[in-house]
């Protein structure tokens, strides 16, 4: 088809000419414009477009990628923006491309799996250990913490930090009174703006109830700065999903929007403020038997202690990655509980049938309540925080992939939303159905992370080492929110929650939810 495009356009020209009575001149010029087609034509006219230019005269390659060819340059730049994992999805199935698709983001090589089999591949493997980094990320100090740091000693001794002193079981259990005290706020919270109101907007109160616990968790209480760092982690949150043609093209001596200037600026603030906790702390001494994570890394013996510059890398991005999940999570689950009424009756039911009226649910109750887990689990199928696993790997040498060739230096998605609404791997995949993880039987172990059905915490050596604190959270804080309200539609005449999407660093709900809490009879004062 290119050959035939190609050989077609000089008798297209002389045409041209002829019929529009054009001087010869004219016409030799234009021909001679025409010399320049075919050098556009194989930079742009090749499955996956621009960035894979040079893929296909590769003699390592066993078959050829599927994927758009995209804009000339740019590649499938446009369709990335709040509707991508739709968008991405949608391409993959018309190209019969899910289980690899080839596309171009200006200069940079992508490959996108939506299917368990080669997302296992991708993020199971040692081939794809490493990140891409955005310039943004990086001028925010990421670098150098647990998300974006390089495969390598550094990187696993702060898994090791963290997977000890942070995540693990004992931590987590240790920091229930922590969540429960939250908790207790949030329902006094719920309370007063439906008398103030007569409504709830659910958004603020979770945003607020997860900046506090992931920065008592951090840093212990007593602080009162939650509102300056929350303010902190939504600048952050904003510079890191806006666009940068540095990041897409080798421009980085350019500043187009000032992302640069700002990062540079809120990165000072973060140093100055962080670096001055840790400054007080270690001067005050009071960090042995503390229980936050910065008392856990003074305590370390000195030859382990990171470098100050690291700290405050490593407990930004604790505070960073730590809110927005949580509480984007727990307000599409109670969207879908206003949306759902049978469904929230009955994790109403086994809540009451489990625990009766005479106290509050705990962590230890959790395990007794398996429907109510099993409404996480489809949340997070329907409406994963991370449809496009938030953060990428990077081919670290050339590797095959489903048995394609896939260059060093290739960056490789995986469209997790893909993958949870693909009618041949889940049944229904657009029904709301909690019963599926509890019939089909082998449901709780999808959340392991080794079946890649649904791994919305990542899989392999880059798996969300705060899973089972994420989890913990929202299966509490639902429990504590069902157990004390019925949850309506606001408003008398019921208006359909808006389950519109937006996605930027993650899924939200495009129309923050507004709903009725009403107080269950026999419900126990926070």
């Amino acid at each position: 088809m290119k050959s035939f495009m190609l050989a077609s356009l000089p008798l297209l020209i002389l045409w041209f000419g002829a019929t529009y009575q054009i001087s010869w001149p004219h016409t030799l010029v234009l021909l001679s414009l025409l010399t320049l087609v075919p050098f556009f034509v194989n930079l742009w006219v090749v499955p996956g477009g621009f960035a894979w230019r040079n893929y296909y005269q590769n003699p390592k390659k066993l078959r050829n990628l599927s994927g758009p060819m995209g804009w000339p340059f740019l590649g499938s730049l446009p369709i990335m923006g709040s509707h991508a994992h739709r968008k991405l999805a949608a391409m993959a199935t018309v190209l019969g491309a899910n289980r690899l698709m080839a596309l171009s983001l200006g200069a940079t090589r992508v490959i996108i799996s939506s299917h368990p089999e080669t997302a296992k591949e991708i993020l199971c493997g040692t081939s794809f250990s490493d990140r891409p980094i955005k310039e943004s990320a990086r001028l925010l100090m990421f670098e150098r913490a647990m998300g974006f740091a390089p495969a390598g000693n550094y990187w696993r001794y702060l898994r090791r930090i963290a997977a000890t002193n942070m995540f693990s079981p004992r931590r987590i259990s240790s920091l229930e009174g922590l969540r429960q005290r939250i908790a207790n706020g949030m329902v006094v919270g719920v309370m007063n703006e439906m008398d103030e109101r007569g409504f709830v907007e659910v958004r603020g109160i979770l945003h607020n109830g997860a900046l506090r616990n992931v920065v008592e968790s951090v840093f212990g209480s007593g602080l009162g700065l939650g509102e300056e760092l929350g303010l902190m982690v939504a600048e952050g949150y904003e510079l890191i999903g806006e666009f940068n043609w540095a990041d897409y093209f080798p421009l980085g001596f350019l500043d187009f929007y000032g992302v640069k200037r700002r990062c540079h600026k809120l990165a000072a603030k973060v140093n100055d403020l962080v670096g001055q906790i840790i400054k007080e702390r270690t001067r005050s001494g009071e960090f042995s038997g503390g229980n936050d994570f910065l008392s856990a890394l003074l305590s370390l013996p000195k030859e382990d202690q990171l470098s100050e510059p690291d700290m405050v890398a490593v407990l930004w991005e604790m505070i960073f990655r730590g809110t927005d999940t949580v509480a984007i999570l727990l307000e599409w689950i109670m969207a879908r509980m206003v949306l759902h009424q049978d469904i929230q009756a009955k994790a109403q039911k086994e809540i009451d049938t489990c625990l009766g009226s005479q106290r509050h649910v705990h962590d230890s109750d959790i395990p007794n309540l398996p429907y109510l887990q099993a409404i996480v689990k489809e949340v997070l199928r329907l409406h994963p925080p991370g449809p496009l696993l938030s953060w990428s790997r990077l081919a670290v040498h050339d590797v095959h992939v489903d048995n394609l060739f896939i260059p060093a230096g290739t960056t490789a998605m995986v469209n997790m939303w893909a993958i949870t609404h693909d009618p041949s791997i889940w049944k229904d995949p657009w029904v709301f159905k909690p019963e599926r993880f509890i019939e089909e039987g082998d449901g709780f172990s999808m959340m392991s992370g080794s079946d890649l059905r649904l791994a919305p915490f990542g899989s392999g050596r880059r798996v969300c080492p705060g899973k089972a604190l994420g989890l913990a959270t929202v299966e509490l804080w639902l429990a504590r929110l069902l157990q004390q309200f019925k949850w309506l539609p606001a408003g008398s005449d019921h208006q359909p929650v808006d389950l519109s999407e937006c996605l930027r660093l993650s899924l939200e709900m495009k129309k923050p939810l507004a709903c009725r809490a009403v107080r269950k009879y026999g419900s126990l004062i926070a």
